[in-house]
């Protein structure tokens, strides 16, 4: 019978002024107490994402350590998962896979995810780090002029708009991330949120921005793109950050609700492969008890993933 680790052999040594934590003495693909569940939870409450080095898992043992954080949604409500692992994103550099923009995951419906696991499988040799950047204290950081403002804006959010964007490597455009684009925006989504919501674990206010945010309602295209770059100046501010070297095993855990991140570009054509599993999450809800709107796209099946 295999023992279960224990709250009191976990570990957390902070990597950062505002965010980030490692956390030790687990091993999420064995069986884990409540107290050590919690404990985790705690961390990544505390800390907005957590790291956990020599991971054991596979996508069964991944699954079900994330299924103690909540239920799941399915991979991804556009790109296809691999065969036999509906809840599973592959994020492949060979498939077009990158995320070298700032950015939430999945703010283009109005529930995104409340928390990403993402395991690292293959890693580059060098290169291939990832930025977290915490949008609790960024907001806390506006002038309060600024603050008052953006605590009253609505913004509408859509996956085919600019982190979707091909980006070809000078005249010769990737064939791969081609295709992943046009996978991406196969089912165009959009969705409004509040610019500010409340945490609904901590209460905390944090900033709803990233590469999906297109339009500030009530403003002009270029207000709303100034408006947006304004306030996304302050979430990626390296105050704000904390950077991840990764290596193969390490399985990294973020509060979407409360974080965006960014994954580093700078390993040419070396292979990068990580395995992403994500828990539901409830529609962000502004400071004025308006929840978020799906103004576009029926992403159901998305958040029933875990009961498919």
């Amino acid at each position: 019978m295999t023992a279960t680790i224990t709250a009191s052999s976990v570990g957390v040594r902070r990597l950062a002024g505002n965010i980030g934590s490692e956390i030790t003495g687990v091993d999420t693909g064995e069986v884990l107490g409540d107290e050590t569940v919690a404990a985790i939870r705690q961390a990544l409450l505390d800390h907005k994402v957590v790291f956990l080095r020599d991971q054991h898992l596979d996508y069964g043992r991944q699954v079900a350590f994330a299924q103690r954080l909540g239920p799941l949604t399915l991979g991804h409500p556009t790109l296809d998962s691999p065969a036999g692992q509906p809840l599973l994103e592959e994020i492949d550099s060979h498939k077009g896979g990158r995320a070298n923009h700032w950015h939430t995951d999945v703010t283009f419906v109005d529930r995104p995810p409340a928390f990403t696991l993402l395991h690292a499988v293959v890693i580059p040799p060098v290169g291939g780090d990832t930025l977290w950047a915490n949008t609790v204290t960024a907001y806390a950081s506006l002038p309060p002029e600024l603050r008052d403002l953006a605590d009253r804006l609505r913004i509408v959010h859509t996956n085919d708009h600019d982190y979707a964007a091909v980006y070809g490597r000078g005249e010769r455009v990737d064939a791969a991330l081609a295709r992943a684009q046009e996978q991406f925006v196969s089912t165009v989504y959009e969705a409004e949120h509040p610019a500010v919501r409340v945490h609904p674990e901590t209460s905390e206010r944090a900033l709803v921005l990233g590469g999906f945010a297109r339009t500030v309602l009530g403003y002009s295209p270029q207000a709303s793109r100034d408006l947006i770059r304004l306030l996304q100046e302050y979430v990626t501010r390296p105050e704000h950050t904390v950077r991840w070297h990764w290596r193969e095993g390490d399985l990294a855990i973020w509060d979407n609700r409360a974080t965006q991140h960014y994954a580093i570009f700078d390993y040419g054509d070396a292979h990068r492969r990580g395995e992403r599993v994500t828990v539901s999450g409830p529609a962000p809800v502004g400071i004025d008890g308006r929840p978020s709107v799906l103004l576009k796209g029926d992403a159901s099946a998305y958040y029933a993933g875990a009961a498919g």
